[in-house]
């Protein structure tokens, strides 16, 4: 007799139907184990719904799974629950409970969560405008390796927006972001250089090469991006 998968087995296998285009099998075994309490399995779940991968989108099932993870300190799923607050997906908007659930999550240094709260603060939409704290959430994720941080904090050293305007740092994290492929980025470093010294410019470049290799972003998790970057 067959024996049917438990526990791991069930989260492993609905990984591996994702990662094989497989949803509906990967709905079905997390929504096994997401029943039994697996919170990163609820996260996932959440986000299945969240997506409509497997399931028809239903943005309070995907809200409810990722309030399940999210109180068992799942980071992931604490950065979507914000996102669905701030922007009023299956439930009504409160930017208020949004920064808390994205600010329980930066802890934990989720690049989502940063990269949000430091939108959030840099656009003011819905809280006081705040550029100090919005350069330090993106300095956070952008020495994590977050390509659209690493590009705002370049913009805001080259602007002097809630830092000190600073070429050389501008010049370093837009270089960062622009190997990336970031689009906004390379637009921005192009109009640096022209105001850089030599001297600058081989400093930038001195600083790109030190921070080149540290910067690799090491995040994988299936996340929103609710605020544009």
């Amino acid at each position: 007799m067959d024996t049917v998968p438990t526990g791991p087995n069930l989260s492993e296998g609905a990984r591996e139907a994702y990662s094989l285009g497989d949803f509906k099998e990967a709905f079905a075994l997390w929504q096994q184990c997401a029943g039994a309490g697996d919170a990163e399995s609820q996260a996932w779940l959440g986000s299945l719904y969240a997506n409509g991968e497997g399931v028809e989108v239903d943005d309070k099932a995907a809200l409810h799974w990722y309030l399940k993870a999210a109180e068992q300190g799942n980071r992931m799923a604490q950065a979507n629950v914000g996102a669905f607050y701030f922007m009023g997906r299956g439930t009504p908007r409160s930017v208020e409970t949004a920064i808390k659930w994205l600010e329980a999550a930066a802890e934990g240094q989720d690049l989502n969560a940063l990269f949000n709260l430091g939108v959030i603060h840099a656009k003011g939409d819905g809280t006081p405008v705040d550029h100090v704290k919005a350069a330090d959430y993106y300095r956070r994720a952008a020495e994590l390796g977050h390509y659209p941080s690493q590009s705002r904090l370049g913009y805001i050293y080259f602007h002097g927006k809630g830092v000190e305007k600073d070429r050389i740092q501008g010049y370093l994290w837009l270089s960062l972001a622009a190997q990336h492929g970031i689009g906004t980025a390379l637009n921005e470093l192009e109009a640096l250089v022209k105001e850089m010294s030599l001297e600058e410019k081989t400093k930038g470049a001195a600083l790109f090469e030190q921070w080149r290799t540290r910067t690799k972003s090491s995040s994988n998790q299936v996340a929103l991006y609710p605020m544009p970057g």
